[in-house]
């Protein structure tokens, strides 16, 4: 749980939470520009004041775009980088008013390091998150240290320096236990729809097997025993019969090892195939679906199982490939009488994304075209 974030435990999750990001850089924004106008008898220097609502616009860009589907996944630097633009614009503010502040509450430093780290708590650890609470207060304290000579509360050091940092220290707080929360709250989830996911996979990979052996069986009975039948009863064997008796060996020798050498994604393309009649053809002669991880596998199923509908696509093909770092998986689809629209495409690729998989798409009348990859660690 240290490690995880909740755009890597829940995906869809963390990119219905972009907007939140966004508004969150604009009220801290917003509340920069309003708190300097309320201070701005106490500015001795506006030059630096702009420079701090600058930085501020920067810290919220830099979360915003950070933060967005087609950026994904949020690393922990982003997070640093947003924290230490918004420290630089505390920095900036305290020495815009360096001398003449008389008053810590409406410096917007602490508010603004908060909202901003509140903001992009989907995407970061809830360590990373106390922990850069921590050190911006920090660096809070040290600058109402340089400032406590100034003020005209006649309070402790200590007062001032607890009462400036408890905006950071409360958001940052909150960050921390929201992130905690989500994830443990999502992992718990997720372990009751894999043990489901097990159970059914289970029932599932046996009907297919009992579907492979009627098929085998089907073979014998249509096939290799009324041939082996005649042979017995015959004083000659013909060139021609031992011809037949050698293609029967090899379609039954491709049939066991077809069942020998299937992956969770064979089984997948053979029950959309008997559920929803969709032809699904997958290439992947060295197994490489197997190196997949479990997240990954969820992403690749759920966008396979999204084109094979009959309303989307009339043939799904999915081709497999490795090199010696990574590998690459392209997925192919014939549209049908409503083709995929490169709208919901996208939905998917940010999932994807989400999972490190790198992930492309391209759209035509007559083919969709989704290429991932990704790095074998």
């Amino acid at each position: 749980m240290m490690r995880l974030t909740q755009q890597e435990a829940d995906p869809i999750g963390g990119i219905t939470a972009a907007p939140i990001v966004a508004i969150g850089a604009a009220l801290a924004l917003g509340s920069a520009v309003a708190l300097t106008w309320v201070h701005r008898g106490e500015v001795v220097s506006p030059l630096a004041a702009i420079v701090a609502i600058l930085l501020v616009a920067a810290a919220g860009a830099v979360a915003a775009i950070s933060a967005a589907p087609s950026r994904a996944p949020f690393t922990a630097e982003r997070l640093w980088v947003v924290v230490t633009l918004a420290v630089g614009a505390a920095i900036a503010e305290y020495t815009s008013t360096v001398g003449s502040n008389r008053y810590l509450y409406d410096d917007f430093g602490p508010v603004v390091i908060g909202m901003l780290i509140l903001s992009v708590a989907p995407y970061c650890t809830w360590v990373s998150l106390a922990l850069a609470g921590v050190l911006a207060s920090i660096v809070l304290s040290i600058l109402v240290v340089g400032a406590s000579s100034y003020v005209a509360a006649d309070a402790p050091v200590g007062a001032l320096v607890a009462v400036n940092a408890a905006p950071v220290v409360a958001l940052s707080a909150a960050a921390a236990g929201y992130a905690y929360a989500i994830i443990a709250e999502t992992l718990g989830w997720q372990r009751e729809a894999n043990r489901a996911a097990l159970q059914r996979d289970t029932e599932l990979r046996a009907g297919i097997a009992r579907s492979v052996q009627q098929s085998r069986v089907s073979v014998l009975g249509r096939e290799v025993l009324p041939f082996l039948a005649g042979i017995m009863t015959a004083e000659r064997i013909s060139v021609a019969e031992a011809d037949r008796a050698r293609e029967l060996a090899e379609e039954l020798r491709r049939a066991l090892r077809a069942g020998l050498e299937s992956t969770w994604l064979d089984d997948l393309a053979t029950n959309l195939r008997l559920t929803r009649g969709i032809e699904t053809v997958v290439d992947d002669p060295s197994g490489a679906a197997d190196l997949l991880g479990d997240d990954q596998r969820s992403a690749l199923t759920a966008l396979i199982s999204w084109l094979a509908e009959p309303a989307r696509s009339e043939r799904v093909a999915v081709s497999l490939v490795n090199d010696l770092d990574g590998g690459r998986i392209v997925i192919s689809a014939v549209p049908a009488g409503r083709p995929p629209a490169k709208r919901e495409i996208d939905r998917f690729i940010a999932v994807a994304r989400a999972v490190s998989l790198g992930a492309e798409s391209a759209s035509t009348r007559e083919n969709v075209r989704v290429e991932l990859s990704y790095v074998i660690d």
